[in-house]
């Protein structure tokens, strides 16, 4: 089994950060926000899994509020957001690609961080890659007062759960490479693209009144 992780958690944190914070911003904008308010939500968007992240997994402080370079990024995008916002709040699914990008990189960064600390069985890294996931989006819409995606859209917490498992379990079986983590990320950001395209959704319960 490999000591380390083959990719740095660092790249995948900054790209993942700037992604998931772009579209923190523009749900801000759309929302009519001040530019306190767009760096607010694009910060708690970009950081906030990551947090949830490091809490679970006792690295403390939490890097994304202890490492400048994801605190300057975040903060790079929301402002990027607030004064380009003309152009890019006219492309509505832009809100939607870039939050699948975030998706994918946090669900594989998250699992490898996990991995990468002693004693964190592979269930446990699992969860930790989704919850990473999922986080900065859900905290985003709760800012925003609507009901996290995660709970009411298209598959969105299950292409996640299936990146973080293909990493953990690449990992411990001694196939985790490069390869393997940048094709887990773009099977979770395709299958999450195709959810949206085609409305696929997780399974629901029957509505009062609805024929069995």
């Amino acid at each position: 089994m490999p000591s380390n992780p083959v990719v740095s958690p660092l790249l995948l944190d900054l790209i993942g950060v700037f992604a998931f914070a772009l579209s923190g911003g523009l749900v801000a904008v759309r929302k009519r926000l001040d530019l306190f308010g767009v760096l607010v939500l694009a910060g708690a968007t970009g950081l906030g899994g990551g947090v949830l992240r490091d809490l679970l997994i006792g690295v403390t402080p939490p890097l994304g509020i202890s490492d400048w370079r994801l605190v300057a990024t975040a903060l790079a995008a929301g402002l990027v957001t607030f004064v380009y916002h003309p152009g890019v709040e006219r492309l509505s699914r832009l809100v939607k690609v870039l939050d699948a990008v975030g998706l994918a990189l946090f669900a594989v960064g998250g699992a490898l961080l996990a991995l990468a600390r002693p004693g964190i069985p592979p269930l446990a890294a699992i969860i930790v890659g989704t919850i990473t996931a999922v986080g900065g989006g859900a905290l985003r819409d709760v800012l925003v007062g609507q009901v996290p995606e995660v709970l009411r859209r298209e598959l969105y917490a299950l292409p996640a759960l299936l990146g973080s498992t293909i990493v953990v379990v690449a990992y411990h079986v001694g196939f985790i490479s490069p390869l393997v983590v940048w094709g887990s990320a773009a099977l979770v950001f395709g299958i999450r693209m195709v959810a949206i395209v085609l409305h696929l959704n997780a399974p629901q319960p029957f509505r009062l009144g609805d024929p069995r």
